[in-house]
């Protein structure tokens, strides 16, 4: 089990998430995360940096911490071979510490570049699969070009590449994500503690790491834990149908305008008790998930990493999975 640290990019701004990575690494996290958008989910939040700039800080701010995207779309906002080339880069300047987390996106952060976003998913899955076939070929070095039906690739070259490439983990949340997650991914990533998703990224002949994100907002009593999710995170209540079409904050904002305060308490853990933290982390392992990620919707970042460090990090790593079949 490796245990990682959510950081917010719609909550914080650059130096703020960079100063919460070294503390990570400090506390012990296995790895930070770090979404890639273009737009907050609510204005409220207020922030979404460069994702990739953030992690090129810590990757010179820490030695030890694993960091990832979760998840970039190199399928619109960017094309695939800026994706390869700066995941690549990422790598030699983390020591190879970098995993690409990609996705078919939403549509909040890839309709600001004009083309349009699909209107349907399987031409979102077509096009990540070109897009993954392009990085893998740039990361076989040399002079490269590809045509395919949504992406093309003229004489590309990636000059600066790490020994091994990036670990590419592919989110799923459904058989045909999972499986293309096995097909040209090497590992699966999540958001909802699904056993049919690792299901079928196992059956499809996935091997790899699965991640998953777990909702968690510490405060010193559970009302002011809950209020901080309810103002912020509240989009994650509208499910993945949802997050995916939405196209910006204010919609997102009429979307949750019904979302209360005991609909967020059932959806994430609130307070200080370790017992409700371990309960919402356990149907994740027992989804099959071994990479779980600390995902803290609550007001005090440097509280709920203390309160990590104390009360859950070796107790999350002793999770197993409950009952038999798993």
């Amino acid at each position: 089990m490796q245990v990682g640290y959510k950081l917010a990019a719609e909550a914080f701004g650059p130096t703020e998430l960079v100063r919460q990575a070294v503390l990570a690494e400090q506390a012990g996290f296995d790895f930070v995360e770090i979404s890639d958008h273009y737009h907050p989910w609510l204005d409220i939040q207020g922030h979404s940096p460069f994702a990739w700039s953030v992690l090129g800080g810590i990757a010179a701010k820490t030695s030890r911490i694993g960091l990832a995207t979760g998840v970039t779309c190199p399928t619109v906002r960017y094309h695939p071979a800026i994706i390869a080339q700066a995941a690549a880069t990422l790598a030699l300047m983390s020591d190879n510490r970098f995993v690409l987390g990609v996705g078919s996106g939403e549509r909040l952060n890839e309709h600001v570049v004009g083309p349009g976003f699909p209107e349907t998913v399987p031409p979102r899955h077509d096009m990540l699969r070109e897009a993954l076939e392009i990085i893998r070929l740039l990361w076989q070095g040399g002079y490269r070009s590809y045509e395919g039906k949504h992406l093309q690739l003229r004489d590309a070259r990636v000059f600066d590449l790490p020994d091994e490439p990036p670990l590419i983990a592919v989110a799923a949340s459904g058989p045909p994500s999972a499986r293309l997650a096995a097909e040209l991914g090497d590992g699966l990533f999540a958001t909802e503690a699904k056993a049919d998703i690792t299901r079928h990224y196992r059956e499809a002949g996935g091997a790899g790491p699965r991640y998953a994100e777990v909702p968690m907002a510490w405060a010193p009593d559970e009302h002011t834990a809950a209020k901080a999710a309810l103002e912020t995170s509240r989009w994650a209540l509208t499910g993945w149908k949802v997050m995916s079409e939405l196209p910006n904050p204010v919609n997102f904002e009429a979307a949750t305008a019904t979302v209360r305060e005991e609909d967020v308490r059932e959806k994430f853990a609130c307070g200080t008790d370790p017992e409700r933290f371990l309960a919402a982390a356990q149907p994740f392992v027992d989804a099959g998930f071994d990479h779980l990620v600390m995902q803290n919707a609550g007001p005090d970042p440097d509280g709920f990493i203390d309160f990590y460090q104390r009360e859950l990090d070796t107790r999350i790593r002793q999770l197993t999975p409950a009952g038999t079949g798993h």
